[in-house]
């Protein structure tokens, strides 16, 4: 089976490398021509040392070759980058393989999470072809073959358990979910409250200040996943809390590691460019405040992450605006 991966940031080429690994003909997209022949020379990312892709593994720039032939197409570009990367493939002539998506963000002001961009993008026609997976997963982490644990899932339940197949492998472990919307929801949403975390650990603030973002985070997400028709206990598996856990606690997480910076006194562009990769959270901020107001449910955790990245708001400001939050009971 021919795969066409789009995309080679670390997890692009993390999970490239482990499809071709269990036997697939994978072919690596990268849209910069000298990206491409960089990995194609040394087998290495910049970002991962150590570490060489599997040698099955063809790298191109060519979005044509490509796609061509394929017989399952996996993405992970970025969640700003699906809907124009999507458009090139319709543009050279279309897919009708399976689709995966791996990005985790949701659309600023269309409020679209990425299968239904890429839905929308391709055609009605494509819905039982669209899939996804999603949850707790470092590309550092799994390239090393450390045990992880992720959900796919898919609009088809035939297409759910042949992704779960295809990825699969004894250190990788996927579990298939029908709820896409709430798989890719908990994916997008916990960028955002790991900033806030990286935030509250540079000022100083303790386990028990993140303990309490970290829920109060989470409930946020399952108030505003109603807006996605997301099925709320899907935020309690892997793809909701698990990523959650993850990516809050490590710092080998972008969002956290960003949220550390400004919290230290950094300015969000100057934190982004020392990160030198994609910064989720920082655009699904917007996405997620743009929905909250919509439906007139109240996101106070989304708001101040907003409001320190693009109202030049002081976190410690917005840590004081939390706190003098009237006190209500608490619902789960």
């Amino acid at each position: 089976m021919k795969i066409a991966y789009l995309g080679a940031g670390t997890w692009g080429f993390c999970l490239a490398s482990l499809l071709a690994s269990k036997g697939y003909e994978v072919v690596l997209w990268t849209a910069s021509p000298e990206f491409a022949k960089l990995l194609a020379k040394k087998r290495q990312h910049p970002k991962l040392h150590h570490f060489k892709i599997d040698d099955r593994v063809q790298i191109t720039s060519d979005l044509k070759e490509t796609v061509e032939g394929a017989q399952f197409l996996v993405e992970s570009v970025t969640s700003m980058g699906v809907r124009p990367v999507f458009e090139q493939v319709l543009a050279a002539g279309g897919v009708s393989c399976p689709i995966v998506i791996t990005s985790k963000g949701i659309e600023q002001n269309s409020g679209l999470l990425l299968p239904e961009v890429v839905l929308q993008v391709l055609g009605e026609k494509h819905r039982s072809k669209i899939g996804c997976i999603s949850g707790p997963s470092h590309a550092e982490e799994l390239i090393q073959k450390l045990p992880t644990s992720i959900v796919g899932s898919a609009y088809d339940a035939h297409l759910m358990h042949k992704i779960t197949e295809t990825f699969s492998t004894p250190y990788f472990r996927v579990y298939p979910n029908s709820d896409i919307n709430g798989v890719v929801f908990g994916g997008a949403m916990k960028n955002i409250i790991a900033i806030a975390c990286g935030m509250s650990d540079a000022l100083g603030f303790g386990d028990n200040t993140k303990a309490a973002l970290m829920t109060r985070g989470l409930h946020e997400m399952r108030k505003l996943c109603v807006t996605k028709h997301c099925n709320p206990e899907t935020l309690n598996g892997l793809s909701g809390l698990g990523d959650l856990c993850v990516t809050c606690l490590s710092k080998l997480s972008r969002n956290y590691t960003f949220g550390r910076l400004i919290g230290e006194g950094m300015d969000p562009q100057a934190a982004k460019e020392k990160i030198g990769m994609v910064v989720e959270g920082a655009y699904t901020c917007v996405s997620a405040l743009q929905l909250g107001q919509k439906a007139h449910i109240p996101v106070p955790i989304t708001q101040a992450v907003y409001s320190i990245l693009y109202e030049g708001l002081d976190p410690r400001d917005a840590v004081k605006a939390l706190l003098q939050r009237a006190i209500k009971e608490e619902h789960l």
